[in-house]
C-alpha cells in the first residue's frame, strides 16, 4: 500500500531524503514537489505523491506524539519533506520550527529540499528568520548551471535564478548543499554542462557540492521527449565531464562529494584543499580504468 499509518507520523510513499540525513527525523510538511516538471526526476511521480501541502495541526501533531514516542531529547535533527517544503509561506514554515524547538529540544539542525522558484516570493529578513528558529541547510537542486541544459530537461530555472537563491541563503546564514548531475547534457552539451555548473559554484561558494549520475530507473520516454538530441555518456565519458568540472572549481572551503549510490567512481575530499587528489583520482581512472576502484553495475540499482 502506497499509503502508510505509522504512529508517530504518517509517510506516504515513496519517501525520499539527502543520503546525508538517514539518521535524522523525516517529517513531512508537504507531499509530493510543487514544481514537478523535472523530466529527469522520478521522485514524485507517483499518483499518490500529487503535490499538497499537509495540515498545519497534523504536522504538529507528528512532532507532539514523535517527542512522547521517541523521547524529547533523542532527536537530533529533523529533515522537512517531501519535495520542497520551503514553498511553506513563512509564518507556516516558522510555527513548525517554533514547535520542533519546544517538544524536540535535543534538536540541533532542521533542513530541507529547496527550489530556487520558492525562494523568488522569499526576502534576506524571512530567512534570516527562518535561520534563527532553526533552518540550518537547504539542499538545492542546480542540476546543471547551463541554461540550455535546464530548459532541455524542464527545470524551470536559470543560471541566475539558482544563483540569486543561492546568495539568498547565503546571505540569510543557512547552509546550501548544492547537487550537479553528471551526464545530465549527454555527449553533446557536456563541456558547456561542466563549464557552467563549475562557474555557478565558483560564484556562490557553497558549503556543500554533491554530484549524482543521471540515471532513469523507470526508462528514458519521458526524459527523451523533451530533449531528443541526448545521449547518455559511458563511464570513461563521465570521469571525463567530471575532470572538466572539478578542474574549473575555483572553491575556497566546500565539502565535496561523489559517493552516491549513482556513481561509479567515489570522490570525497575538500575543495579546494584537496582538489589535486581528486583530479589524479579521476586522471587515474580515465587512463587505467581496468585498476579503478569502480563500483560495480549491480551496486548502482537505484
Amino acid at each position: 500500500m502506497p499509503l502508510i499509518e505509522t504512529a508517530p507520523i504518517r509517510y506516504v510513499e515513496p519517501v525520499f531524503r539527502p543520503p546525508s540525513e538517514a539518521r535524522s527525523l523525516v517529517l513531512p510538511v508537504t507531499d509530493g514537489c510543487s514544481w514537478n516538471k523535472c523530466s529527469f526526476c522520478e521522485m514524485y511521480t507517483a499518483p499518490q505523491k500529487k503535490f499538497r501541502a499537509r495540515d498545519e495541526a497534523e504536522v504538529i501533531d507528528s512532532i507532539r506524539r514523535t517527542a512522547a514516542t521517541a523521547g524529547a531529547d533523542r532527536v537530533r535533527r529533523v529533515f522537512l519533506a517531501d519535495g520542497d517544503a520551503l514553498v511553506l509561506p513563512t509564518r507556516r514554515l516558522l510555527v513548525i520550527l517554533e514547535a520542533i524547538a519546544q517538544h524536540l529540544p535535543g534538536v540541533e539542525r532542521v533542513s530541507s529540499y529547496c527550489l530556487p522558484r520558492n525562494l523568488r516570493r522569499k526576502s534576506v529578513a524571512e530567512l534570516t528568520e527562518l535561520r534563527a528558529a532553526g533552518l540550518k541547510l537547504a539542499y538545492v537542486g542546480a542540476e546543471s548551471g547551463d541554461d540550455t541544459v535546464l530548459a532541455r530537461v524542464g527545470k524551470g530555472e536559470t543560471f541566475d535564478s539558482t544563483r540569486v537563491a543561492l546568495d539568498k541563503l547565503a546571505e540569510a546564514g543557512i547552509g546550501r548543499s548544492v547537487m550537479i548531475l553528471n551526464g545530465l547534457g549527454g555527449a553533446v552539451y557536456s563541456a558547456q554542462h561542466a563549464d557552467e555548473s563549475a562557474r555557478l559554484m565558483n560564484l556562490c561558494q557553497p558549503e556543500y557540492v554533491a554530484t549524482l549520475v543521471v540515471s532513469f530507473p523507470l526508462g528514458e520516454a519521458r526524459f527523451r521527449a523533451g530533449f531528443p538530441e541526448w545521449e547518455p555518456l559511458d563511464p570513461p565519458g563521465l570521469f571525463r565531464e567530471m575532470e572538466r568540472f572539478l578542474a574549473a572549481l575555483e572553491l575556497e572551503d566546500t565539502m565535496f562529494r561523489s559517493d552516491h549510490a549513482s556513481n561509479w567512481l567515489v570522490l570525497k575530499g575538500v575543495l579546494g584543499a584537496d582538489k589535486d587528489r581528486l583530479l589524479a583520482e579521476l586522471r587515474s581512472a580515465i587512463a587505467h580504468p581496468e585498476r579503478a576502484p569502480l563500483r560495480p553495475a549491480w551496486a548502482r540499482g537505484l
